[in-house]
């Protein structure tokens, strides 16, 4: 397995190893101790799964209180996955770091506590893998405007298909700071 860090502190990239011959391929997607080791020491506690199509952009989102850590995969297709810092003494409060994962690379992202997230598709379709930190909670959960001029993320596709919530959420700066983590 090689990790590398991410541009943002706390963000790593991670690339399992990967065993394949001509019936196809073998992938470790997690060992607690081996990801331990590189560096990822929350426990997981909930899998989720989105399969969506090309154009489909899906946050930000993050949750606070009872923030989530997430490490993320693409089984099937390719996204572009953004992480944006929300950490308000974060040297890197506000930025962001965009990666492309797809379900060829068998590639990983691994977003700590305290970062929003999100995805848009780039390919027909795409089945994504999140392993959380903690619990799905509704009422924690927090939009944050993906278009955010402030933010200016590059996003690679100009028009995205969005659920209403996601076209309605605020900008960084409208957001409450006890949204925010400290």
């Amino acid at each position: 397995m090689k990790v590398e860090p991410g541009q943002l502190e706390g963000l790593l990239l991670i690339q399992p190893r990967v065993y394949g011959d001509a019936r196809g391929w073998f992938c470790e997607s997690w060992n607690e101790a081996r990801y331990r080791e590189a560096g990822i020491a929350e426990q997981f506690v909930q899998d989720n799964f989105s399969f969506s199509h090309r154009g489909v952009l899906r946050g930000l989102h993050f949750q606070n209180p009872n923030p989530q850590g997430k490490l993320v995969m693409v089984l099937a297709g390719e996204v572009w996955d953004v992480a944006v810092d929300l950490r308000r003494r974060s040297p890197t409060f506000g930025r962001w770091q965009g990666v492309r994962l797809s379900g060829e690379a068998r590639n990983q992202f691994y977003l700590p506590p305290g970062f929003a997230h999100g995805f848009i598709v780039l390919s027909e379709t795409a089945l994504f893998h999140y392993k959380c930190t903690a619990l799905y909670s509704p009422g924690d959960e927090v939009c944050l405007r993906w278009d955010d001029p402030d933010l200016a993320i590059a996003w690679p596709v100009r028009d995205p298909i969005l659920s209403a919530r996601d076209a309605a959420a605020p900008r960084l700066q409208e957001l409450p700071a006890e949204r925010l983590f400290p």
